[in-house]
């Protein structure tokens, strides 16, 4: 899909307010040429025909509800057009979350969260010029120009040809001024996006910066990185005003030029055509009516820069929606949810057949011939660092497409706990990131998980205990206590699979004492728990081992 396209689709979905704020523009050009001509025609009454002013009171009061009623058409344009753009923003974003969850970490691993984090705000927010302002303006730069023509026309078909001949030369220049502009608007996209990217991760290394001694090279590149966001916003800045400017100087040519006739012909020195016809009224009414029937293709341009900017967007966010989610079929490999069984943990199986998993840039991971995991049990799978173990998991979690294959996940619910390593832990209290594993978790069940991971040891010592703030990805933690918190959210969890991922790497002994007797609990309870590591103190937990050799995954019998 093009990024024309891409807009069109938007487009169609705000169709009745896009009208709706056509109309109010076209209505209000309407008035405009209703005011030029009662201004013409007062004028014409009291210079040439020397009426009294009290013979006007009527005249004036319908000229001054017509002045009165342009700001009305135009607040309800202005409505409208913010309304439609409102609604395209709040929908592209909410489709674009939906997606971003069902890419899940597999489907982003290329991209920053300042990169992600531009695109859902920054790339959204540019759509809002394009469909406030320059589709509505559309439709109005068409009619009403063109209705001001064939009144000029009316008039004096000379001074309305010399409009309508310079009116195709403004969006002419426009088009080849700005042809360039929607590359200028996607650059300078991806350069905020790399930006925001930087900053972000400036920011969340700041600690391992300081440490080094690097923080000056760090603010370094986030100033090369903004004059360089500088000088392409400039480039783009310069299109815009040049497009203004090429029309501008067109339409005050134009203008001179019906001037000059008009004036000219009225003094007597033009006899060709229709110019010896011309009166004060005439003359006037196509001289009020020469600015406005300019005005709205000025708002066009004035506008155009939107759409570089929306087309711009559009292509990065069309590029970010067509990434294939992880719902549903992946090529010939398949993820089948199982049946809701109901019940309680205890029941339920994960079967793995005849599976191939592929990564963007490394190709073939892992091959797995026959892989199960039943309720209540154990399964470690072991390999060193870098052999797929948790693209395996990844693609058990439903997070990563498989390539080829079977995934059969018979369980009576079908959600699935996660722990990582390391652990993520969002910019709230200990209690919050607890009850992320289960949100309808009573108090009771948190201070009991929390217990059985061995939070409250620790927590016990802080002022505020389980209502502490530990900053984001747990920064006011040490790395041990922040897997403890984890761990505690995955007892909580109402999942009946739970997948860790390394969960003992590089903790102390007590930390890995509360792990194995984590796993111990969760198994106890019904659930199937599969882990990978190539930590040995799991295999005194396992009920099964697999082991990842040379790219194939193969269960371990005796050793």
């Amino acid at each position: 899909m093009t990024p024309k396209e891409w807009l069109a689709r938007q487009r169609r979905e705000v169709a009745g307010p896009l009208r709706l704020a056509a109309l109010c523009g076209t209505i209000e050009g309407g008035l405009i040429i209703a005011q030029a001509g009662f201004i013409a025609w007062l004028v014409q009454q009291v210079v040439m025909n020397e009426r009294p002013l009290v013979d006007f009171v009527i005249p004036a009061l319908l000229l001054i509800g017509v002045v009165s009623l342009r700001p009305v058409f135009a607040s309800l344009r202005s409505a409208a057009g913010i309304s439609a753009a409102a609604r395209v923003r709040a929908t592209v974003r909410r489709r674009l979350l939906h997606h971003v969850e069902a890419l899940g970490p597999a489907g982003l691993a290329d991209m920053s969260g300042g990169q992600l984090s531009s695109q859902l705000t920054d790339q959204v927010d540019a759509l809002d010029g394009y469909f406030a302002r320059y589709v509505p303006q559309m439709t109005i730069s068409v009619i009403v120009p063109a209705a001001i023509a064939v009144t000029a026309y009316t008039l004096d078909w000379i001074a309305a040809s010399f409009l309508l001949l310079s009116a195709p030369l403004i969006p002419l220049f426009m088009a080849l001024v700005g042809m360039g502009a929607e590359r200028l608007n996607r650059d300078q996209f991806l350069a905020l996006g790399r930006l925001s990217g930087q900053f972000l991760d400036r920011v969340r290394g700041l600690t391992t910066l300081r440490l080094f001694g690097r923080t000056e090279d760090a603010a370094e590149g986030i100033v090369s990185g903004s004059d360089e966001y500088r000088q392409r916003s400039m480039r783009v800045l310069r299109v815009a005003f040049l497009s203004s400017a090429v029309l501008e100087f067109f339409a005050s040519v134009a203008i001179a030029v019906v001037a000059i006739y008009i004036g000219f012909g009225l003094l007597g020195y033009i006899e060709y055509g229709p110019s010896t016809q011309l009166t004060l009224f005439s003359g006037l009414f196509i001289l009020l009516l020469a600015p406005e029937f300019f005005q709205p293709l000025r708002t066009l341009a004035q506008h155009y820069h939107d759409r570089a900017t929306a087309l711009g967007a559009a292509e990065l966010l069309n590029e970010l929606e067509s990434r294939p989610a992880t719902e549903g079929n992946f090529g010939t490999g398949t993820l089948l949810e199982g049946e809701n069984l109901g019940g309680n943990f205890g029941t339920g199986t994960l079967q793995i057949s005849k599976l191939r998993v592929d990564r963007v840039g490394r190709g073939t991971v892992v091959h797995v011939d026959s892989f199960s995991a039943d309720a209540g049990e154990r399964v470690l799978i072991e390999g060193p660092s870098g052999t797929g173990k948790t693209s395996l998991l990844l693609t058990i979690a439903g997070l990563l497409p498989p390539a080829e294959g079977r995934i059969d996940s018979r369980f009576p619910d079908r959600r699935i706990g996660w722990l990582g390593s390391p652990p993520f832990l969002a910019n709230a209290s200990i209690r919050a990131n607890i009850r992320f594993g289960n949100p309808e978790a009573s108090e009771q069940m948190i201070v009991d998980a929390a217990h059985q991971a061995g939070v409250m040891e620790f927590t016990e010592r802080l002022e505020l205990g389980l209502n502490t703030t530990v900053g984001e990805r747990g920064l006011s933690l040490s790395g041990g206590q922040s897997q403890r918190v984890a761990l505690a959210r995955a007892l909580i969890s109402p999942a009946p699979m739970i997948l860790l991922d390394e969960p003992t790497n590089a903790l102390d002994a007590t930390t890995e004492a509360y792990v194995l007797k984590a796993i111990n609990t969760l198994a106890s309870e019904g659930r199937a728990v599969v882990i990978s590591s190539h930590d040995a103190a799991l295999r005194t937990v396992a009920d099964r081992r697999y082991r990842i050799s040379d790219q194939r995954l193969e269960m371990i019998v005796d050793e």
